[in-house]
């Protein structure tokens, strides 16, 4: 299968804008959503994708609140793609959450804030409970996204970085992980968002875009059962006057 894999092609990143169109679903389908299994204040971390810092998160962030979880932000501003300055500080943070709450903390990453929960938890398996990745390349690194052709023009070997990863996958995970891909994504391939190594991980495929990934109310559906993992409370009645505060982010769950 590797070989027959390919970047996307960069015309179709255009496409990505029909991820926009699931802001309207995610509020339309808010009932459904509310009525999700309810969390009992486990502690989530949310790493964004590369480039994107703790704002692109924050609707799911408010959303995993409204259910009971402890949702926080990486809050270590943009992504900037660098993982041996990252992975120490993100540890850090998974750190402290697990600490402070008792508790293994669970991961959801974006794209490359994927790959980090991953290493994350190669490492450190003792501090995470589950791993969500939505879009992100397993196999390759960036050698099958958009941006390899501007890492090659950058002189940057993108056939060395998917050749390390590709060792690294060998050493393999023992958290359980939900690995969220998409055919219609325009920045990453969605075949090198399949872990065939792994016997732990469940895919999942969505019809959404990249872009969409962090908006999409089937992903946020399949992340909430996916966290209830048998533990769940039936939730108590939102009322509808609640809907748009919590969309833009204004429900009182906002808070720390």
């Amino acid at each position: 299968m590797i070989e027959s894999l390919q970047a996307p092609d960069p015309l179709r990143v255009l496409r990505e804008a029909r991820g926009l169109v699931e802001l309207p679903r995610l509020l339309f389908r808010f009932p459904e959503l509310a009525r999700q299994p309810r969390g009992q204040g486990q502690p989530v971390l949310i790493l964004p994708g590369y480039g994107a810092g703790d704002g692109s998160t924050a609707i799911l962030k408010s959303y995993l609140r409204l259910l009971g979880y402890r949702a926080r932000g990486w809050g270590l501003g943009r992504n900037t793609g660098n993982p041996k300055e990252l992975l120490p500080r993100v540890l850090r943070r998974v750190a402290s959450l697990a600490q402070r709450r008792k508790q293994k903390v669970h991961l959801i990453g974006w794209s490359f804030g994927g790959y980090l929960a991953r290493e994350l938890a190669r490492e450190r398996a003792d501090l995470v409970g589950r791993i969500i990745t939505l879009g992100t390349p397993i196999i390759g690194g960036p050698k099958y996204t958009i941006v390899a052709k501007s890492f090659r023009r950058r002189g940057i070997d993108v056939d060395a970085m998917a050749a390390a990863i590709e060792l690294r996958n060998q050493i393999l995970l023992s958290t359980p992980v939900v690995a969220i891909y998409s055919r219609k994504d325009a920045v990453v391939a969605w075949q090198a968002c399949i872990d065939p190594n792994a016997a732990n991980v469940e895919h999942i495929e969505v019809r959404t875009t990249h872009l969409g990934f962090g908006f999409s109310p089937d992903v946020y559906k399949i992340i909430a059962q996916r966290l209830a993992s048998g533990q769940a409370v039936l939730p108590k009645p939102i009322g509808d006057e609640r809907r748009s505060r919590w969309l833009f982010g204004f429900s009182r769950q906002q808070r720390r």
